[in-house]
């Protein structure tokens, strides 16, 4: 038994592995095709271009790869609060010795070679929210338990928001997901729905015009529940008053968000999403090419290498954010479609391997993982198609950049190792 634990490649998931070495190998395909008409054609391994970058790290994901399977599934466990550590530490190590670039000091630099910790963050936050919850006394109903997983999620969130990278701590709401599955109440997803909805509200139609309505909708169902009751008043009105400040002070609260948290370009987005304004030169430039870009490519697309708005740099940072712009020109919507396939199959098989652990280790950071790949893809192929605004995150093994390729490599081999070991008694 001990000799068959050693060894590295048995019983690990081949069918994920192969889903990410297609999402991988594809994703630097059109990381070439957006970035090979940036520089003079040396080739495919000029390693000064963009693509040649990404071709080393990709490369250097195979140790990577087989380090993180090198330990045992037991070790993931016992050390998950010691690496969870480890990534606040790093984050909080960026404010002395970070990288300032585009307005955020997001990263570390090495020689010339920059590594984001937030990347990394992720899967050591899953790992440590897995801990916590595997615990036979941990009772996510209760509401200790509760702060403490909030907790748990949110204080990375908290130092990369001080970076800023607003787009990185978005991804920390997709644990919700996770938590439900736990058991926690749907009241947290349904208040987070209308925390959204409000806010759209608000930048839509002013904060003035949602308090009428919120206090309308309110006092209609107190009258309602009055003509029912006629001794409503006399048992609710502590909770009446509680309703009419909380609503208000949650309207108040959202509406300071986005006139005093978030910056110009940020209000800019959320702007043009919501046709506010039709600046297409300026403000919605970027989601504008990327829509053109896309649906010039109509079904079959125009061929690997021959999107022409693709090789004319029409589209801004087209190897990172927008890399699926790329796709949907040069391989049309059907590639797009097997590339959104790739990706379902592979959040399908995650989740189906995680209901098979009876430890709820396993299951727990297999649902982490799972959601964190889900809230990557949903947001950042909505923001390029323009359903969504333009918040800065990759599409997972697709944009370029080697901490990305890196951190989701670091979270989806960590549960390939922990899958593999599932059978055993950790």
């Amino acid at each position: 038994m001990r000799q068959e634990k050693n060894n590295i490649f048995l019983n690990i998931d081949w069918l994920l592995i192969l889903l990410y070495f297609l999402l991988v190998g594809f994703g630097w395909m059109n990381i070439y095709a957006a970035s090979s008409s940036d520089t003079s054609q040396g080739g495919i391994l000029d390693l000064s271009t963009r693509y040649g970058k990404q071709l080393i790290w990709i490369t250097l994901s195979i140790p990577l790869i087989i380090f993180i399977l090198f330990f045992n599934a037991k070790f993931y466990e016992r050390f998950s609060s010691i690496l969870y550590l480890a990534s606040i530490i790093s984050l909080i190590g960026l404010f002395l010795f970070g990288r300032n670039i585009n307005g955020a000091t997001s990263w570390y630099n090495f020689g010339g070679v920059g590594l984001q910790p937030s990347e990394f963050a992720k899967a050591f936050t899953a790992l440590a929210l897995a801990k916590l919850m595997s615990d036979r006394q941990y009772n996510l109903k209760l509401l200790k338990n509760q702060v403490k997983a909030f907790i748990v999620i949110f204080l990375p969130a908290f130092f990369i928001a001080l970076q800023p990278d607003m787009g990185s701590v978005l991804i920390y709401f997709s644990f919700f997901f996770v938590l439900n599955r736990e058991g926690l109440t749907l009241a947290y997803l349904i208040l987070g729905t209308l925390a959204i909805l409000i806010f759209v509200t608000i930048i839509y139609f002013g904060d003035s015009w949602v308090y009428l309505f919120c206090f309308s909708l309110i006092t209609i169902y107190i009258l309602y529940r009055f003509y029912k009751d006629k001794q409503f008043f006399q048992f609710n009105a502590l909770k009446v008053v509680l309703t009419y400040f909380t609503t208000g002070f949650f309207i108040l609260s959202m509406s300071f968000v986005y006139n005093n948290v978030l910056e110009k370009h940020q209000k800019d987005r959320f702007d043009v999403l919501l046709g506010r304004t039709k600046d297409l030169r300026n403000k919605g430039y970027n989601t504008y090419q990327a829509e053109l870009t896309i649906s010039s490519g109509n079904f079959l697309g125009k061929g690997y290498l021959q999107g022409d708005r693709t090789q004319g740099n029409f589209v801004p940072e087209q190897d990172t954010d927008y890399i699926f712009s790329t796709v949907g020109e040069e391989w049309g919507f059907l590639g797009s479609s097997i590339v959104i396939i790739l990706f379902m199959l592979l959040l399908y098989r995650i989740i189906f391997l995680a209901e098979t652990h009876t430890n709820k280790f396993g299951r727990i950071y297999g649902y982490g993982i799972a959601s964190i790949l889900f809230f990557h893809v949903i947001v950042n192929i909505g923001m390029v198609i323009g359903i969504l605004p333009t918040v800065g995150i990759p599409l997972p093994f697709f944009s370029y950049g080697g901490s990305g390729l890196w951190g989701f490599t670091l979270l989806l081999f960590i549960f390939i190792r922990l899958d593999a070991h599932k059978q055993y008694d950790w």
